[in-house]
């Protein structure tokens, strides 16, 4: 019977926030410019809202807690990664929003004279980490469903997608981090209610280690996963952070530098009080039953077979805020590089500003749509998430720290750190020494992906395109997408680029 109640929860939820979605983007200009990123004018509220929201998301929420369960207080790694990610990106990559980039792609191919090259390679690297991540989130979500409602595990993850790609289809960026900064709150309130909870069921603090695995009770669960293996969890969150586009989108939203900074260092000292939430929730499901086939069942079995109705209840919309709010970000970031970036690589154009709402809308159907085919193929989020960062985002985070700060910096080098990181990423993941060494390929293939940037940075010609020679070319060849070309003048600008 409570399942039932569940689902009809989640229906409910989702509608609510469909008509969020509809109601604060109704006086939209219509503009591509206002549909993917705000009209560059989200003000710090609302950037602190969606960001604390895309963080505490699939990953730190179902899965940290799986991993808590299984690995104690290993389970806190997670959000101070993602804590260290956000604050160092407050400190490094705030200032880049006074280039008015529109993604990341544009952002990377500047540090290096806008190469061509880059732009596309990263273009594409990117939108295959969006699909990524948005398969995390329907992969975590539907598991996350489909035990609290009862129902079938593809239903469940099809109901995830449909549920935040409507609000996004229908109201673009702003109904994103409106409906973001609603569910922060929502998972805010839901998850540190869960921690007390689960505490005074197992008896406090004393209770959490009862059933489990001494190791797993040390500091950060050190002595169960090992310590490179601890360093290395920590590390692929705060690379995955300093290099996922839904971030980078936040900077290039915000309303000013100032505002984007200030309001990346409140979520990454908020993030940080969060950490420590999914470690004690996993380890008080362990203790309170320690047979679970799935760490990744650990937060619904609590919510489901422990908690009062109402408060599962509650916690089932926290768990589907975290989920949803990460992936509609996702959603609109990897649309952002489909039109911008991708749309160019095989037209040799950026689309009329007319046409950018219309073609975002199909844009969306079809990436939810990709990253829920991959959904269906994987059933552990840390495991999938880790490894999807590393050989996919390595690289990118080189590329990023390198541009941004050594000005010697290449397109060739560029190239050879994106091929290095993924290289070096599939080589350690499928050497199993080597991943039992490391825990997961992040440490190896940043490593390996800066030697390679700099060593062949330094044997090929440095550029001969000055910083502001790169940065007219991109805005010249985006313009067109953020004024409201007659067509003539469309075409005539298309054969400029």
């Amino acid at each position: 019977m409570n399942s039932h109640v569940f689902l009809g929860t989640f229906i409910a939820y989702v509608i609510i926030m469909i008509a969020l979605g509809w109601w604060v983007s109704r006086n939209s200009r219509g503009s591509g410019d206002d549909f993917l990123l705000g009209g560059r004018s989200v003000p710090i509220f609302l950037t602190i809202g969606t960001t604390v929201a895309t963080m505490v998301g699939t990953g730190s929420s179902m899965g940290a807690v799986g991993f808590g369960y299984a690995n104690g207080w290993a389970g806190a790694l997670y959000g101070i990664g993602g804590s260290i990610g956000v604050i160092l990106l407050a400190l490094c990559f705030a200032p880049v929003r006074r280039f008015r980039f529109m993604t990341m792609s544009e952002e990377l191919s500047y540090y290096v004279g806008a190469n061509r090259w880059v732009r596309n390679i990263v273009a594409v690297l990117i939108y295959i980490a969006c699909i990524g991540w948005l398969g995390a989130h329907i992969l975590g979500g539907g598991l996350y469903l489909s035990w609290m409602a009862g129902i079938d595990l593809t239903t469940a993850r099809i109901l995830v997608a449909l549920g935040f790609g409507i609000y996004c289809v229908i109201g673009g960026y702003m109904a994103v981090i409106w409906t973001d900064t609603v569910q922060a709150v929502i998972l805010f309130v839901g998850f540190i209610a869960m921690a007390i909870i689960a505490l005074v069921e197992v008896g406090g603090f004393s209770g959490l280690g009862t059933n489990m695995d001494i190791a797993s009770t040390s500091f950060l669960g050190v002595d169960k996963i090992g310590v490179v293996p601890a360093i290395s969890l920590a590390a692929v969150i705060a690379v995955g952070v300093l290099a996922t586009p839904s971030y980078r989108q936040r900077i290039y939203s915000g309303n000013s530098v100032g505002s984007v900074r200030k309001s990346f260092i409140i979520t990454g000292v908020l993030y940080l009080f969060f950490s420590i939430i999914p470690a004690i929730i996993g380890m008080a499901t362990h203790a309170l039953n320690p047979g679970l086939d799935n760490s990744n069942f650990a937060f619904p079995f609590l919510a489901t077979e422990i908690l009062p109705l109402w408060l599962g209840l509650l916690l089932l919309v926290a768990g589907l805020s975290a989920t949803m709010s990460s992936a509609s970000s996702d959603a609109i970031a990897g649309v952002s590089i489909l039109l911008r970036d991708v749309y160019v690589l095989f037209t040799g154009h950026t689309p009329s500003a007319r046409k950018v709402v219309g073609l975002s809308r199909l844009a969306l159907v079809a990436t939810i749509g990709l990253a829920l085919l991959f959904a269906l193929t994987s059933n552990n989020v840390i495991s999938y998430i880790t490894s999807m960062i590393a050989t996919v985002m390595a690289g990118m985070f080189v590329c990023g720290v390198l541009g941004r700060f050594w000005p010697r910096y290449n397109w060739q080098g560029a190239i050879a750190t994106l091929i290095a990181a993924s290289a070096t990423s599939l080589a350690v993941i499928n050497v199993d020494s080597w991943t039992a060494f490391w825990g997961n390929p992040s440490i190896p293939a940043v490593l390996v992906a800066l030697v390679a940037g700099i060593v062949v940075s330094l044997v090929t010609p440095a550029s001969k395109v000055t910083p502001e020679q790169a940065l007219k070319i991109i805005d010249d060849e985006r313009e067109r997408m953020e004024l409201d070309e007659d067509p003539a003048a469309a075409i005539s600008g298309s054969k400029l680029v």
